[in-house]
């Protein structure tokens, strides 16, 4: 399984980016999938997840700024953030689930800086 992220960058305060993620060679449908993000220094945490039967999550820190949308039946998410902020600067990665398998993507930056 793999999955491809993009749409990462730099953007000023303020500013909005899209990520997207399509993930490829799974045999199954997914359970869920979603975004995580690392900064430096930190644990990976989670940004916002969708299920197969379009539930979403948010992050306390995100709600209100960042969407998460797609269809996890076709393999595909995207995350629309909005009103970005300094502290949204992280590597972001792409999740998808099945069972007990998590799968990983290699990560976008988004620096967000004036």
């Amino acid at each position: 399984v793999q999955l491809q992220a993009s749409g990462g960058g730099l953007v000023q305060p303020g500013g909005s980016l899209r990520l997207s993620c399509a993930a490829s060679g799974s045999r199954y449908r997914f359970n869920a999938m979603g975004w995580y993000r690392q900064a430096p220094g930190k644990r990976r945490e989670l940004v916002a997840s969708m299920t197969s039967g379009g539930g979403t999550n948010y992050a306390d820190s995100v709600t209100g700024r960042f969407t998460i949308s797609g269809d996890v039946s076709k393999n595909t998410v995207y995350l629309q953030m909005n009103s970005l902020k300094s502290e949204d600067t992280a590597v972001y990665y792409c999740n998808a689930d099945y069972l007990s398998y998590s799968y990983w993507g290699q990560g976008t930056q988004v620096t967000v800086s004036s």
